[in-house]
């Protein structure tokens, strides 16, 4: 699928689709939108015969022929859907003051995403980047290897620095660190590092039950207490699939970074 931004380069009439308001249960968030073209959409406001109904309101409009800029659709027997919620859609024109209004949007949203910092771009680490593109999060990936960096997609910022540690401490809050080099000791010092903080809502790290039994030996002899050692994930992706290949530990991890998130923001909202 095309990023947005491609979609608005290639698609000039276009109607912008945005839930205004959502009640009770519902497929999307308020906030959610989509694209309509006269041929194309992209996103979702999600799906069903709900998102028909709007995307045929927003070709209507394209062509003339609706006046509609406002939709309250109960998601009930009426429509085939039984979220039993009700959604608030609204349809704006994207012309040239409505696109610069969506600009705006999608930057301050890209500004709120959170941060997930790939420390080592092997195999796992290359995987894991191809997994996290697809999600609402902005990716970093740190190599002290060129060749290694070069192979990491593109979606994902890249920083090649010769001591990762070093640049731990600058990490924004709440943001989640994800250990994959190719170096135990440097693994080692990355997570030291990150430990030391309390802000962070993620710290994991690739290895074994035999990898982290050494760690914990060597953080306490490094000043490290057992609270702190006991936040780091290893190994990550979980223990319930016994499948190594890098796709599968980087879907599994993930989801685990998703759900360490998710957990973050809701301890800060109750705070």
């Amino acid at each position: 699928m095309d990023r947005i931004e491609a979609f608005l380069e290639r698609e000039y009439r276009i109607v912008i689709v945005e839930i205004r308001e959502a009640i009770g249960s519902t497929p999307r968030e308020t906030g959610a939108l989509m694209l309509v073209s006269p041929t194309d959409a992209h996103g979702t406001i999600g799906g069903g015969q709900m998102e028909h109904v709007a995307i045929d309101n927003a070709r209507a409009l394209l062509a003339g022929v609706s006046d509609i800029f406002e939709m309250d659709i109960p998601l009930g027997p009426d429509i085939g859907q039984c979220c039993g919620g009700r959604v608030i859609l609204t349809f704006r024109i994207g012309d040239d003051e409505a696109r610069a209004a969506l600009n705006a949007k999608l930057e301050a949203r890209l500004d709120a995403q959170p941060e997930v910092w790939l420390f080592g771009a092997g195999h796992v680490g290359r995987a894991l980047a191809d997994a996290l593109l697809l999600l609402p999060l902005k990716t970093y990936a740190v190599e002290t290897r060129k060749t290694e960096l070069d192979q990491m997609s593109a979606g994902a910022r890249h920083r090649l620095v010769a001591m990762p540690e070093v640049i731990v401490k600058d990490i924004a809050p709440g943001s989640a660190i994800v250990i994959l080099t190719h170096d135990h000791a440097l693994d080692f010092l990355i997570a030291k590092e990150a430990l030391a903080r309390d802000d962070l809502a993620y710290i994991g790290m690739i290895g074994s039950k035999t990898k982290r039994a050494t760690f914990a030996s060597w953080a306490r002899k490094e000043g490290l207490d057992d609270d702190a050692i006991k936040r780091l994930v290893l190994p990550i992706g979980g223990k319930n699939v016994d499948d190594k290949r890098p796709a599968v530990i980087a879907a599994m991890t993930s989801a685990e970074i998703l759900m360490a998130l998710s957990h973050d923001r809701t301890r800060k909202q109750s705070a």
